[in-house]
């Protein structure tokens, strides 16, 4: 073992290098600049080491997770897999793929979206629709029907650029949980490289700018905080919508530098500790398989996230 450095942005990256695989590969790539041979051979690990590989082993003889598709929250199918998708998991995992196999032969809907209520709803849920999409577009699934899931949620899009699952309810504002969860699913399936790219970034163009009208996490009438739990960064997020993962899909994307990001941005900074880490959140009360970091210790998984999007605010070329 070597000795940590003196410096202390080095130290905090020598910290986040003795962590789980997942986190591992992602600062080689995203804070290290390492060559795609270096963090792909860590990122291989994940399948085999650590968080990875004790969620692997959960799946059941069937091919699920917790024995359901949508629930047990937060230890069925969809959340076991969007977990994955956050690890890093490689898009040829046997097991992840026959997880998608699941979820999508036994979810897809008439509408072309995603309905796992066994009868009890007539429409597909615009956010688990998102979710799901993004998993599959994650693991590159093979299966056309992936095309028929983005074009719901392109149908789906309200006058305001958002989404909102209770849109057949009468809902007329869009909601945040459910905008980021299409936008994430969206985003992913356009790095599938598939036809009516135009359309998918349009309409994530009008995401974004739903999102920024409210900067991230704000009333657009009052400039109020919207919700408390969305200053608040749990990984992993699940559905709950929070700055950091909004500021991450940003990211992602190379967005345009709008000044609108910069409260959030300030927000992020705010957050972060006397030495220059970020700590760990309490995550959404439910069952889960194990806890991966300590809530109000400095969490890995928030200091390599949120020196993600600072790295890309100050060098949006890379």
């Amino acid at each position: 073992m070597h000795d940590p450095p003196a410096n202390p942005i080095n130290q905090i990256l020598f910290w986040l290098l003795q962590g789980d695989p997942s986190i591992r590969w992602q600062v080689q790539r995203d804070l290290l600049d390492a060559p795609a041979e270096a963090y792909e051979a860590e990122r291989r690990l994940v399948a085999s080491q650590g968080w990875g590989a004790r969620l692997l082993e959960r799946q059941d003889p069937g091919g699920t997770w917790g024995g359901g598709l949508y629930s047990p929250k937060w230890i069925s199918t969809t959340y076991t897999l969007l977990t994955l998708r956050f690890l890093g998991l490689p898009a040829e995992n046997e097991q992840a793929q026959r997880g998608c196999q699941m979820l999508l032969d036994r979810g897809f809907y008439q509408d072309g979206g995603i309905n796992y209520s066994t009868g009890t709803s007539k429409y597909s849920e615009t956010c688990v629709t998102g979710m799901v999409l993004s998993i599959l577009a994650h693991f590159h699934y093979p299966d056309p029907r992936l095309e028929r899931l983005a074009e719901h949620l392109l149908r789906q899009q309200m006058p305001d650029g958002g989404w909102n699952c209770e849109s057949y309810k009468g809902a007329t504002h869009s909601s945040f949980h459910t905008t980021l969860s299409v936008l994430e699913g969206l985003h992913l399936y356009e790095q599938l490289d598939p036809p009516g790219k135009g359309a998918l970034r349009q309409a994530q163009a009008n995401g974004r700018e739903f999102l920024l009208q409210h900067r991230l996490y704000r009333s657009h009438r009052t400039g109020e905080v919207v919700d408390d739990a969305m200053t608040r960064f749990a990984f992993p997020p699940r559905w709950r919508y929070d700055v950091l993962r909004a500021l991450e899909y940003f990211a992602a994307c190379r967005a345009d530098r709008d000044p609108r990001l910069q409260d959030s941005l300030d927000l992020l900074v705010k957050k972060r500790l006397a030495d220059g880490r970020w700590p760990a959140f309490r995550g959404m009360s439910g069952r889960t398989y194990f806890e991966m970091e300590t809530p109000g210790e400095p969490g890995r998984w928030n200091t390599l996230r949120a020196s993600r999007v600072l790295r890309w605010w100050g060098n949006l070329s890379k």
